[in-house]
């Protein structure tokens, strides 16, 4: 199947990629064609300077630009897509991109007002929230929701309406309530890394989700806010409520706070799930740090969870946000994941040349060879042993025989190991 994403070098367009890629025969477009270029030499996938071409040529047109700019594409490119195509759209809006797609696409191409409710961060599809909107369901739906199922998806099916409503309260209200903290401490001059002394584990969870939406890009963010229909009556509610709760601190009126406060609680429905989750959290954060630091001195492997790279070496130190190779590689923690010994072992299994090597030893002829296999397959690193040779001749005193052992290993200690474990079984060396 042909995919065509229009907007493919940046953002979501460009994490789709990843996705697509090995399944499908990918195309994008960019505004950007340099870039667009580059992104596409990097993915492997091709790259058109056409939009409407790539509509013509395009089993599936994903449409992944900036939402202001979404209706407008749609309209540039519904005259050429491909008879029995369908568009797809991914904006965080859906009321405007689904208007376009029923007024502009011809009757004989299907179109998924579509919202993959997670960042171009994101690095698996298992277990994340996409939204469809659509008003009718073709031969295309069924495909599409199957697709997204079998990877493990969370499907909601709702109306582009009831969608834009929902993602009022989950976008707009939450957004503009972070960038509005941020903003104040902003005003107030705060040093964010000083308030980190201070720091409880819930505000570090805050500062960490309101960095998350503050460093996103501003006009997405701006778009969110201004072309949701709910926008405006959100954005007065959260004033409202700033206005009420100032004005009960400023009139020293205990009671109301605490109504506003107990009502608000109520509202929040499941509180203990609430807590759960966020002391899952605070948890993961703490077993994350007290593993590094419990590592120090140690070989570990740690893997960049947007790059997928892992860096493996001993650790050398860990600092507030930093941890320290001692090949010199320096990695933010809060990007990094600690593998396990387990995963670590697979690792150089997958990555690092095996070591080979025939060691012949001299035994009593009561040695059991099949116990002295079995214990050196037990040594750290040791790949594989087999027993290629037992002599007895001239060369050998009677009573003793010779032992072969080929012994597969991942490093020169785990062979030198191997050697110590034979001698101390009473072994000589030849």
């Amino acid at each position: 199947m042909k995919i065509g994403i229009i907007g493919g070098s940046d953002g979501l367009g460009k994490t789709l990629i990843y996705y697509f890629r090995d399944e499908f025969d990918v195309t994008i477009t960019a505004r950007d064609h340099k870039k667009g270029r580059e992104v596409a030499d990097e993915l492997n996938v091709k790259y058109i300077e056409s939009n409407k071409q790539l509509a013509g040529m395009s089993d599936m047109l994903i449409v992944s630009v900036p939402i202001n700019h979404t209706p407008q594409v749609i309209r540039e490119v519904a005259p050429f897509m491909k008879k029995g195509s369908v568009m797809v759209d991914v904006t965080s809006i859906k009321e405007e991109p689904l208007k376009a797609m029923e007024e502009y696409l011809p009757p004989n191409v299907e179109y998924i007002p579509t919202h993959p409710i997670f960042g171009p961060r994101t690095t698996e599809l298992d277990n994340q929230i996409i939204a469809l909107t659509p008003t009718k369901k073709g031969k295309w739906y069924p495909k599409v929701y199957s697709y997204l199922a079998g990877k493990n998806m969370r499907i909601i099916e709702t109306t582009a309406e009831h969608h834009d409503y929902m993602m009022s309260i989950v976008q707009v209200l939450t957004h503009f309530s972070f960038i509005s903290t941020a903003s104040a401490m902003a005003k107030l001059k705060v040093d964010i890394n000083e308030t980190e002394n201070y720091e409880s584990p819930i505000y570090n969870l805050m500062i960490d989700m309101i960095a998350r939406i503050v460093s996103q890009n501003p006009y997405l963010t701006y778009y969110i806010q201004s072309m949701n229909n709910n926008g405006k009556k959100i954005r007065k509610a959260f004033n409202d409520a700033v206005d009420e709760l100032r004005e009960a601190i400023d009139n020293n009126d205990d009671e109301k706070f605490v109504e506003i406060a107990m009502k608000a609680t109520k509202n929040m429905g499941d509180i203990q799930n609430a807590l759960g989750r966020s002391d899952k959290a605070i948890t993961a954060l703490s077993h994350e740090y007290s593993l590094l630091n419990e590592s120090v001195g140690r070989e570990i492997a740690l893997k960049h969870i947007y790059s997928g790279k892992v860096h493996v070496g001993v650790l050398e130190k860990v600092d507030g946000k930093t941890a320290t190779l001692d090949n010199g590689t320096k990695l933010r923690i809060a990007n990094i994941k600690v593998l396990s010994d387990e995963e670590l072992y697979q690792w150089k299994v997958n990555n690092i040349k095996w070591k080979k090597q025939s060691i012949s030893c001299v035994f009593s002829e009561n040695v059991t060879p099949n116990i002295i296999v079995e214990t050196l397959a037990n040594v750290e690193d040791v790949l594989d042993v087999v027993l290629t040779d037992i002599y007895q001749g001239p060369q050998i005193e009677k009573g003793y025989e010779s032992l072969t052992f080929e012994v597969v290993a991942l490093s020169k200690e785990a062979l030198k190991n191997v050697r110590t474990i034979l001698t101390g079984f009473g072994g000589v060396l030849r």
